[in-house]
């Protein structure tokens, strides 16, 4: 769906009204083609000393063939223009340390370029070694959050925890960031742990994988099989028969495999892992399928409610069940759930749906610490405003309203939820387990 707003935006009289009238000036977001590199311009990277996790990013950057330099605090050059601002906070251990934050991004933050990036690095507070550390490293979440909403030209802003010992988990997790993939991920943060190291080909990384993908025939769901399939798994599209015509289509353009069911049916979870083991055993499962029935509570039939909560909750978690118990999901395996920011914030007519999403990142907090010691993740992401068919039946004011209150003021693409998913998919993720990221723009909701 187009953006017409955006897309007027960009004529020289809307360059003129959008100045003189202060109206939202949402700028393109470039998306990942292939053959991109990671980062096509000048990445500066800053840190609060030295540390095991700072040579661990700086390591990153060279292999990813970043053109990279080290600022000292309050320096920089007026002519730089970086595309990519990386701040290693780990070494922050009491809020003293936090100065340096002001120090390294005032000089640099307004240089930065068109679609820009930056990432802060830090210490999981929780896993923290004193009360004093815990205090600092919980205060890069303010300041990054704040920080996505100072700026501008489509530029994003991510925290990224880690646990200590786990700075060589970071790498996919940084290429995600730095990269286009990320274009719609703004204001979040991602905690990572520690995990069995994978070296894979990040140009293939899911080759030799299967991956699941209920929902497959559209939208978001046709977004995600074309992702993955195109990093290297083999694909197994689920839909309803009903759109078993657009589900081929999928199938047949990333060849992969269908099976045509309703995720509620009660053989569904025990034909999904017949399926899977005709191809090997699935490696990742992506629950998406979903629908809306949208009333206020007060006008809202029983059926009503469950059928909303039954495709996409109760689905997702007898599936996963019957998966862990009879052994359908491969070592190293990922599960990714797909959310809503609804199931955060909450939305007007919305209480069977908003519950139902806010479910699926209970499953997903509920089964983390169950699953590590099994070798297996399990993920969510929490989509914002995207442009679907599905969105372009809302009425025009409240799409408008949608697109607009994020810090990007616009809305994303099927394709900004697929990354995210894929990046949760790569075996190279394995310490990213339990996370809900949003990908929102920064919505105001929620936030």
């Amino acid at each position: 769906m187009t953006d017409r707003y955006q897309t007027f935006t960009r004529t020289p009289l809307g360059r003129t009204l959008v100045k003189n009238l202060g109206l939202p000036d949402p700028t393109p977001l470039p998306r990942w083609t292939e053959g991109s590199a990671v980062i096509d311009g000048q990445v500066v990277f800053g840190a609060i000393g030295e540390t095991d996790t700072g040579k661990a990013i700086q390591a990153l950057l060279r292999d990813i063939g970043a053109s990279f330099s080290t600022a000292a605090e309050g320096v920089a050059s007026s002519t730089l223009r970086p595309k990519a601002l990386v701040f290693d906070a780990t070494g922050a251990t009491s809020t003293a340390d936090l100065t340096s934050l002001q120090r390294f991004f005032s000089p640099l933050i307004r240089q930065l370029g068109t679609a820009g990036r930056v990432i802060v690095v830090g210490r999981t507070p929780e896993l923290s070694a004193t009360p004093e550390q815990q205090i600092a490293q919980r205060a890069l979440e303010g300041f990054t959050r704040s920080l996505g909403k100072e700026v501008k030209r489509g530029a994003t802003v991510n925290l990224v925890y880690v646990a200590p010992d786990a700075q060589d988990q970071l790498d996919s997790t940084l290429r995600f960031f730095l990269s286009a993939k990320s274009a719609y991920v703004d204001g979040q943060v991602v905690r990572i742990g520690t995990g069995q190291l994978v070296g894979n080909d990040p140009a293939a990384p899911l080759a030799g994988k299967v991956a699941l993908v209920t929902g497959a025939a559209r939208g978001i769901g046709a977004a995600i099989a074309q992702t993955l399939a195109r990093d290297g798994a083999t694909v197994l599209g689920v839909d309803v028969p009903q759109n078993a015509n657009d589900l081929r289509k999928v199938i047949a353009k990333i060849g992969g495999n269908e099976l045509l069911l309703d995720v509620t049916a009660i053989d569904a979870p025990q034909r999904i892992a017949a399926a899977g083991a005709d191809l090997g055993g699935l490696d990742i499962v992506v629950h998406n399928a979903g629908i809306t029935r949208d009333k206020r509570l007060a006008n809202m039939r029983t059926d009503t409610w469950d059928a909303v909560l039954d495709v996409n909750l109760r689905a997702p978690e007898r599936i996963t069940a019957h998966l862990l118990e009879s052994g359908g999901l491969n070592e190293g395996g990922s599960v990714i759930g797909v959310s809503s920011i609804a199931g955060i914030a909450g939305n007007n007519g919305q209480t069977n749906y908003a519950t139902s999403k806010a479910g699926v990142i209970g499953l997903v907090q509920a089964l983390a610490p169950r699953l590590a010691d099994r070798q297996l993740r399990i993920n969510a992401v929490a989509p914002g405003f995207i442009e679907t068919e599905m969105t372009a039946r809302v009425p025009f004011a409240i799409r408008e309203i949608g697109r607009r209150v994020n810090s990007l003021q616009q809305g994303g693409q099927p394709v900004d939820v697929a990354e995210t998913i894929a990046w949760f998919a790569d075996p190279a993720s394995a310490g990213v387990t339990g996370n809900v990221v949003r990908v929102c723009g920064q919505s105001m909701l929620g936030a």
